[in-house]
């Protein structure tokens, strides 16, 4: 089968390049999708670049990508949520990278039934983002009434998070560059702040709860603007010593100042490690089915421009998701 892959670390337009390679083996409780669409998302840039090479070390070649949607054509004999024909979609876990490629073998447990009211394309843009979104929000424990912050909302988890938060009944401050205010209002953001134009630590007052996804500063000045007793949760900031410790790190400690910050805010820090779900999946399929949530995707490529895909990707421009089209 044909595959996107990565043969070295380094600039996008000499470290990718299609392959044939071999179609994957189906474990006792894996599904072989056939791939429609895939997504990318700035991971797979990171892990091209070679940034990722300690934290997430990949033998090269290696097919790349992690969001797909498509048909179930093989199941193992221990899958039994899961019929031939299916029409699916899922975030692949580390140890099965590889959905730019005709198949890609992932296990049923990452695994959700597509939502019915939207395309394949659409559906690849969801997971990782809409994972990622969920996974971080739910952990503050979001309910209705309570004002969170969501930095980048014109990026592919912030945009979901906005619309995530506002299916909860929160009411939503974001941020986004002056040529995406309006395609952010009609997200469903009440108020939008325009970055270049304002000052979103003068707007924003005692939030419940700060969705961090710029990390460095941003990490820190969330603690002036969430209440006594907020949250902040954080895609890109430190690790917190719960999640060090996931990583092997036993000796790590929060940094000083974050740990400062912490405590005169009576606050809580999480740093959010999004993990493939199935559930979460069939959660994020129902908001899609009722409405709730529209995929936002920026441009959609055909497999032959998987690389001018990863380049756009690059460029940081994008609103919403970039979708490979496979089949």
């Amino acid at each position: 089968m044909k595959a996107l892959q990565i043969v070295k670390y380094g600039e996008i337009k000499d470290s990718l390049a299609f392959n044939e390679v071999s179609k994957p083996m189906v474990h006792a409780n894996d599904v072989l999708i056939e791939v429609k669409a895939a997504a990318i998302n700035p991971i797979d840039k990171l892990i091209v670049l070679g940034y990722l090479k300690d934290m997430l070390p990949i033998p090269l070649p290696s097919t790349l990508a992690y969001d797909v949607s498509g048909i179930v054509v093989e199941k193992g004999s221990g899958v039994s949520n899961f019929e031939i024909g299916d029409l699916v979609y899922s975030r692949v876990p580390q140890e099965q990278m590889g959905s730019i490629a005709e198949f890609v073998a992932v296990t049923s447990a990452a695994v959700s039934k597509k939502p019915g009211n939207i395309t394949f394309e659409e559906a690849a843009g969801l997971p990782l983002a809409g994972l990622t979104a969920l996974q971080s929000l739910e952990y503050a424990g979001i309910k209705a009434n309570d004002k969170v912050l969501i930095h980048a909302g014109s990026g592919g988890v912030g945009s979901f998070a906005i619309q995530y938060a506002k299916a909860k009944g929160a009411y939503v401050y974001t941020t986004t560059s002056t040529d995406n205010v309006k395609w952010v209002k009609e997200l469903g953001a009440d108020r939008v702040i325009d970055y270049k134009t304002e000052d979103y630590k003068k707007i924003v007052k005692d939030a419940d709860i700060v969705f961090d996804t710029l990390g460095n500063n941003y990490t820190l000045e969330a603690f002036g603007v969430i209440k006594k007793g907020g949250k902040v949760v954080s895609v890109v900031g430190p690790l917190d010593e719960e999640s060090a410790k996931m990583f092997g790190m036993a000796d790590y400690k929060l940094p000083e100042e974050l740990t400062k910050l912490v405590k005169d805010r009576e606050a809580t820090y999480k740093y959010i490690f999004m993990q493939p779900n199935g559930a979460h999946l069939g959660e994020i399929k129902s908001l899609i089915e009722d409405d709730k949530i529209k995929p936002i995707i920026d441009k959609v490529y055909p497999f032959s421009e998987s690389v001018e895909a990863f380049t756009h990707l690059a460029s940081g421009r994008a609103k919403g998701k970039i979708v490979i089209k496979i089949a």
